[in-house]
């Protein structure tokens, strides 16, 4: 076994994690002291976190700008400034602690992630990333271990649903996107101020490229590829692109006992032929494209009357935003023809919650790799096909993500589960991927 789990004294408890023959390789002896995460202390903060916002389905409903998202958040900063953060929140809502280097001068390191949840949703999804940046930051303060380049811990706002706080941090949040109304009823604009931020002062939330010297965010994998192929670490090639839709389709509402069948213009049929061509459209070329329709209102909404207008979610993922704008024409163009054949309208509006494909750092990606080897853990390069915050700090600064397991595959889910050996695992090839950019390895 490569992983084990010991008590060192009265000493907090750590994962050591060894080579194959039981030895650390050479490169990790060489380091005084051998850092390393502690996974049980880390699965203990997110339970804890868990509970705010804890779901009488099971899982948990921390929707962002919501009461729970703010009891979360105070947590958070809570156990920043335990760790010896300074915390603020800037105007994107984004909080962040900073932990100075011997050379303030230095542009930081960033690193973390979000805690708000989709609606009863998982434990680990995001929270991973911060409590694990948290443990990163306490494992080197409780050894003396001070970096040259400062260090900033974030937890950005309103991820879920569209990247709200990585948006603001990169200059792309759009007037237009503080209008779009929350799943917490609030719009964004509204929810910023609710959190701390503020919304008229977002050129202030604004990094330029250059002032980080890297982004890294730890995440759960939210698929089954890890711990089917038995493997502790994800190396992430690249995030895929997210684009999204409202889709009207007007047809007209009628009596349903008095319209003959042939006479009817029925908008929820249309909308089951335009799901069907979604799913056909998608899966008719070769990839890991996905396409999906997970919301549906039909009116009226009576038994007893025809649907007369519909509106429903469409969204198209993939690593290539060339091949999303292929399916959505293909798909527009079924569209058409489902309009002519039922006598319905169809509409789509765009989304500002859309985020663009986009490849980590490759010098990022080694470097991981790297310290996976050193450690003895095995690790694979596989694509993210959800989104996250990193997709936008990679247009400012140097970015990497590392996976770990999620048991099952399960994500956004109240079974959603990742166990603390690999809590430590990723927190600890997170903090020495860290420690290899602040000697130098990222020039």
């Amino acid at each position: 076994m490569s992983i084990r789990s010991f008590q060192l004294g009265s000493v907090l408890v750590l994962v050591a994690l060894m080579g194959r023959g039981g030895a650390l390789s050479p490169a990790l002896q060489a380091q005084t002291p051998m850092l390393r995460a502690n996974g049980a202390r880390m699965e203990e903060r997110i339970l804890r976190l868990a509970e705010f916002g804890r779901d009488p389905r099971g899982g948990v409903s921390r929707l962002a700008f919501s009461e729970a998202d703010l009891q979360g958040r105070a947590y958070i900063i809570a156990l920043m400034r335990q760790a010896g953060l300074t915390v603020r929140v800037d105007p994107g809502g984004n909080i962040i602690g900073r932990r100075e280097g011997r050379e303030p001068h230095l542009p930081p390191i960033v690193f973390g992630s979000h805690i708000d949840s989709v609606p009863n949703g998982g434990r680990y999804d995001g929270v991973v990333g911060v409590i694990g940046a948290i443990e990163v930051i306490e494992v080197l303060s409780a050894h003396g271990v001070r970096t040259r380049h400062p260090l900033e811990v974030v937890v950005f706002a309103a991820e879920e649903g569209g990247l709200f706080g990585s948006r603001a941090m990169i200059g792309a949040l759009t007037p237009e996107a503080l209008q779009i109304v929350s799943q917490s009823g609030k719009t964004v604009r509204e929810g910023l101020r609710a959190i701390g931020g503020d919304p008229d002062r977002l050129a202030e939330a604004a990094r330029r490229p250059g002032e980080i010297k890297a982004f890294l965010e730890l995440h759960v994998e939210q698929g089954g590829t890890l711990e089917a192929e038995g493997v502790p670490i994800g190396v992430v090639e690249g995030i895929v692109g997210i684009n999204r839709w409202d889709v009207i389709i007007e047809g007209f509402a009628n009596h349903a006992g008095t319209t003959p069948m042939n006479q009817r213009r029925d908008a929820l049929v249309a909308a089951a032929e335009l799901i069907l061509a979604v799913n056909r459209v998608v899966m008719s070329v070769p990839g890991r494209q996905v396409g999906t329709v997970g919301r549906i209102t039909a009116e009226p909404g009576a038994p007893n009357v025809i649907p007369g207008r519909v509106q429903m979610s469409l969204e198209l993922r993939d690593l290539s935003a060339e091949k999303i704008a292929q399916l959505f024409e293909r798909i527009r163009d079924e569209a058409r023809a489902i309009e002519q054949r039922r006598g319905v309208t169809i509409t789509f509006t765009p989304i500002a919650a859309t985020a663009v494909p986009i490849p980590t750092d490759a010098r990022v990606r080694e470097l991981i790799a790297e310290v996976a080897r050193e450690l003895g853990l095995r690790f694979l390069v596989l694509p993210s096909g959800a989104g996250h915050d990193a997709q936008n700090m990679a247009r400012i600064a140097p970015t990497g993500m590392i996976f770990i397991p999620s048991v099952g595959g399960i994500s956004h889910s109240p079974r959603e589960y990742t166990r603390p050996e690999d809590l430590a695992n990723g927190a600890t090839v997170l903090l020495h991927t860290i420690l290899k950019i602040d000697r130098g390895a990222l020039p």
